[in-house]
């Protein structure tokens, strides 16, 4: 068992949290959810011991390993993809060459009766018992099969480290923890650079392996998944709550509630005893009776009602101008980067309207495919706009394009024309920048301002063909879920590459799916194609099998 005990943060005087007090025992999958600046990667941080708390401790057990796997973070340059993941094990390599050296001066040392040499033995017999007690398993077999399930090819295994992107990497580090089979495991949004298929795989390795685990994520049908239990960070203290995210934000609508009537109904009486004490203060013969609802006054202790995330983006986009009846119509479309064919022969059309899914292994095409609608790259066979075709692109890096010297306000003031220019202050507004915030410069702004400002870019033509590549990254659950009602409004067509199961939930109603170098089109929602994806995994286990 962990226990955070009494856990206080202060910056400058003022309190992030304060007295937090909470266990964590073995198979608890834990969410820690509240609004964005509560203190949840600070709370992750500080049971990590990667920061130390202004007061308060977290204890435990000697031998206890907890793992922790940060937003941010890169794999060293110095490694292969397979010789990085090995690092897992370097604790247990490390304690077999000890107790190498440790036998061989054993073996050669005479001083049988010196306390060194009883020292020796004293170390090598604790080492051997711990060594030996490990669960003997087939190292490199587990290695494969940790990255693979991570969305590695075994070809990948050999190449170096960088060779591969930021999200690459950190599923390499990611690897690197779930191979040590850590005591406590800590995740702060681990499924941000995952596809579909390697968040499904996370989420049953932790379900199925993890002995405990806390996570921070955006991504609500994983935390719905996998966690048992959710606790929330809010003004400064915690609710804990033996459920999953969805049954809590029930409790916590019922909490808030329940706070709001005790709140009225002390209001109220205080009105009461004030109106009391202003009548008869003057009155001699109420003089006691005054003074006995004057301390009764000074004795409450005013009931708080805990604060709710009322600010809201008011997003909606403006009506998309009438197209073709085709938008994109794609023909025999091959694509090579030397020898590598990343897809061959793809051919499909997608028709007004329509909203589609593009899903599928990172690696496989989907970005390619939306840089060649765009225009962007060279490729074999017909990629086709449709008449009138007016195309609003949010590419995955969108949000780092922007330019970091520029503050928000003028972000948006370089590309407003016309009536907008006198809007832009509201338009800033309804995406959560007002005040302050308008003057902050772009570099100072996090994950999930600049991909707002990116969003409202977007929003100030209209377009009627929507290309959005990956654009919840670093996007919390309220905003993903304001975007996605903008997105089921929007009357144009919409190609979505997401891996977000909860977001194309609803939104997307055909699935393309790209894999082995082809896209094979699914007239079905990602719920539906999801679970025939599960069966026909399974048949092709059983086929395998049969063999």
């Amino acid at each position: 068992m962990i226990s955070v005990d009494a856990v206080s943060v202060e910056f400058n005087g003022s309190a992030l949290f304060s007295n937090i007090t909470f266990n964590i025992n073995e198979n608890d999958r834990i969410a820690l959810m509240g609004k964005n600046g509560a203190g949840k990667s600070t709370l992750l941080k500080i049971i990590a011991g990667v920061n130390k708390p202004t007061r308060g401790k977290v204890t435990a057990p000697k031998d206890a390993v907890i793992a922790y796997l940060p937003q941010h973070l890169l794999t060293p340059d110095t490694a292969t993809v397979f010789e990085e993941a090995s690092k897992a094990f370097s604790k247990i390599n490390d304690m077999k060459k000890r107790i190498d050296e440790l036998n061989h001066q054993l073996e050669t040392r005479t001083d049988y009766e010196s306390d060194a040499y009883a020292k020796i033995i004293e170390e090598v017999s604790e080492l051997s018992e711990k060594y030996y007690s490990i669960e003997e398993i087939n190292y490199d077999a587990e290695i494969e099969k940790t990255l693979m399930g991570l969305g590695f090819m075994r070809s990948d295994f050999t190449r170096p480290t960088s060779e591969f992107s930021g999200g690459w990497r950190m599923r390499i580090e990611l690897a690197k923890i779930l191979l040590q089979k850590p005591d406590l495991i800590l995740l702060d949004e681990p499924t941000n650079h995952l596809d579909i298929e390697s968040v499904q795989w996370l989420e049953d390795f932790l379900k199925n392996n993890a002995k405990a685990v806390i996570v921070i994520s955006h991504d609500k049908t994983f935390v719905d998944n996998l966690t048992n239990r959710t606790i929330e960070v809010t003004m400064g203290r915690i609710y804990d709550y033996k459920t999953n995210y969805s049954h809590y934000l029930q409790l916590r609508k019922e909490r808030r509630e329940q706070q709001q009537k005790q709140f009225d109904d002390q209001a109220k009486q205080i009105a009461e005893i004030q109106e009391f004490i202003e009548r008869f203060k003057g009155t001699y013969s109420k003089t006691l009776q005054v003074q006995s609802r004057v301390k009764m006054l000074e004795k409450i202790e005013i009931v708080e009602v805990d604060e709710v995330d009322s600010s809201a983006l008011n997003l909606k986009f403006p009506p998309a101008p009438r197209s073709g009846n085709y938008p994109v119509i794609i023909d025999g479309l091959t694509k090579k980067y030397g020898d590598h064919t990343v897809f061959a022969d793809v051919s499909l059309t997608i028709a007004r309207g329509e909203k589609i899914a593009f899903v599928g292994k990172n690696g496989e095409g989907k970005s390619t495919l939306v840089k060649a609608i765009m225009g962007e790259i060279d490729f074999e066979g017909k990629c086709q706009l449709g008449h009138g075709s007016l195309i609003g692109y949010f590419a995955q890096n969108q949000a780092s394009l922007l330019d970091g010297d520029l503050t928000v306000f003028e972000t948006i003031d370089q590309i407003a024309q016309g009536d907008i220019r006198s809007k832009i202050k509201d338009i800033l507004g309804a995406f959560m920048f007002s005040g302050d915030a308008i003057d902050k410069k772009v570099k100072m702004l996090s994950g999930g301002e600049r991909t707002r400002l990116a969003m409202i870019k977007l929003l100030l033509q209209p377009v009627n063909l929507l290309i959005l590549d990956e654009p919840t990254n670093h996007l919390d659950i309220k905003t993903k879920d304001i975007l996605k009602d903008a997105l089921k409004a929007f009357d144009g067509t919409l190609i979505l590459v997401s891996h977000d199961r909860d977001f194309l939930d609803g939104l997307a109603t055909k699935v393309f799916e790209f894999g082995n170098k082809r896209v094979r089109e699914h007239f079905e929602d990602i719920n539906g194609f999801l679970r025939n994806k599960k069966l026909e995994n399974l048949r092709e286990i059983e086929r395998s099998v049969a063999r």
